[in-house]
């Protein structure tokens, strides 16, 4: 079901929260025209901005892709956390490093987008790690870096948002990796680095949220990539940007509803890692923030053909490793 309406009196629909105070779940037609509401919106959130430490701030995404200004940060503050969606419309960052070191700190996001304070997580504390949602509402989080050094084990979240304990590790212990839905139900991690150095492996998730073992990627080996689904379903996926060998790369990987991961794609956008990814507008990407050869606030678009655009410019505090998850997909 699809919108037929773009605008009610000039004003386009993703401004209108309500029409003759009804909310648009309240709303099915308007003249006869068809009304699916507004949904897929999507926050950014937490990151180092520079040298003085990690901060909180979150910037939230509209379901047209625009990043606004920053919103005053809630919970502590932290880089290189985990984000991802869970219960089917909401979100939950947790995990990163902290002024006081790594820790397993949850936010969970509701599906308007609004950050909650912190809660205790579980499993080992720890940051450069990667999550994606899974199934139909829950969620899975898989690798990174602790105070002993890399990691394999995963961990579930579900459909509340609770964090399980850590599962024995199947994969490779690395961090620096990304992952995403796929396949509509499915998850994949791919990418990062290990004990031996950059990799492209991949890990699939199955739709009961099982590790794989290690099996053979595609394109340039990276680490500190983004990825998300996109496309009717979430059926396929892309992974964008990272820092490879010896410089920052803006080179896309294009995931087939199959999981398997295509050659390079040439890149469009600026070369660059330690970004963030996350769904929006219930079949479209966004990659933004990151570094390239210091701290950066603009982003690219991706469609829901797996398109990537050309960069946009930025808003809000530049900054290296945030998180971002979407909200409201369902």
């Amino acid at each position: 079901m699809a919108n037929e309406i773009e605008k009610l009196n000039t004003i386009a629909i993703a401004d209108i929260e309500k029409f003759n105070a009804k909310t648009d779940d309240n709303i099915e037609k308007l003249n006869g025209l068809e009304f699916a509401g507004v949904s897929g919106f999507a926050v950014i959130a937490y990151g180092n901005p520079d040298a003085a430490g990690a901060t909180a701030v979150s910037n939230l995404v509209s379901n047209l892709g625009v990043v606004a200004s920053d919103t005053t940060g809630v919970g502590t503050a932290r880089s290189g956390l985990n984000g991802t969606e869970y219960g089917g419309d909401k979100g939950i960052f947790f995990y990163g490093s902290a002024a006081s070191g790594n820790v397993d700190t949850r936010n969970l996001v509701t599906n308007a987008g609004v950050i909650g304070a912190d809660q205790s997580g579980a499993g080992t504390t720890r940051h450069s790690g990667a999550a994606a949602g899974y199934s139909t509402n829950l969620a899975i989080a898989f690798g990174a870096e602790t105070g002993s050094g890399k990691n394999g084990v995963s961990n579930l979240i579900n459909s509340s948002g609770v964090v399980g304990s850590d599962v024995t590790a199947v994969g490779t212990a690395k961090s620096g990796l990304a992952g995403t839905e796929y396949g509509g139900d499915k998850a994949i991690f791919a990418y990062g680095r290990d004990n031996s150095g950059l990799t492209n492996t991949k890990n699939l998730i199955s739709n009961s949220g099982v590790v794989a073992s290690d099996a053979a990627g595609g394109g340039t080996a990276r680490t500190m990539a983004t990825a998300n689904g996109y496309g009717s379903g979430q059926s396929t996926a892309i992974f964008v940007g990272a820092e490879g060998a010896s410089a920052m790369i803006g080179v896309s990987n294009l995931v087939n509803s199959s999981g398997v991961i295509a050659s390079d794609t040439t890149a469009v956008m600026t070369g660059r890692g330690y970004a963030a990814s996350m769904e929006y507008g219930g079949d479209k990407g966004i990659c933004a923030f990151g570094y390239i050869s210091g701290n950066v606030n603009g982003s690219n678009l991706i469609s829901n053909s797996g398109v990537v655009g050309s960069d946009v410019t930025g808003v809000g505090t530049a900054r290296n490793q945030p998180a971002g998850c979407g909200t409201g997909q369902s």
